[in-house]
């Protein structure tokens, strides 16, 4: 999965069926599992002091959260294949390898996209990241600067940069 400038999500079929199941289950029988909590914790007596019925309601509220996330993801969505960055330039939806300071020893090599492409396969980080809007718009053999946590400036050198085909 790739974002783009326009607010387009690009996911491949696998990830957008995923996604779209996963809004079936949250919009049907989890609504319907924890409305039944509710109803429970609601029939044990006083409110105020039901850690229960607290509990279910803070699981509704996140589960409701999640459904306008997907909601919105899955509205912007374009199945099929990102389109290639016409700069040759580090983009969403790519691979990307980077040297540490230099060091072609000390390498990284990750998918640029959304927490939501995440796989065990690569690891993933965000456009949003740190790292990640560091090398945005970068290009193999460019150095790229972003910051740390702790304020402080690291430099990566892109080594290799090339869509990501799954």
């Amino acid at each position: 999965m790739t974002q783009t400038s326009e607010n387009v999500t690009w996911l491949t079929q696998e990830a957008y069926n995923k996604l779209k199941e996963e809004l079936e289950y949250l919009t049907g029988p989890a609504r319907t599992e924890i409305a039944a909590k509710i109803a429970a914790a609601r029939e044990e007596g006083d409110l105020r002091e039901n850690g229960g019925y607290h509990a279910a309601k803070e699981e509704q509220g996140k589960q409701e959260l999640r459904v306008r996330q997907l909601t919105q993801l899955l509205e912007n969505a374009k199945v099929g294949e990102a389109p290639a960055s016409a700069d040759g330039a580090v983009a969403p939806g790519m691979v990307v390898t980077i040297a540490f300071d230099g060091d072609e020893d000390d390498t990284l090599t990750f998918l640029l996209a959304s927490r939501e492409y995440a796989s065990a396969d690569i690891e993933t980080y965000s456009p949003q990241s740190p790292l990640g809007s560091g090398v945005i718009g970068h290009k193999v053999g460019e150095d790229a600067e972003y910051e740390l946590p702790n304020g402080k400036k690291a430099s990566v050198r892109i080594l290799k940069a090339e869509p990501y085909t799954g």
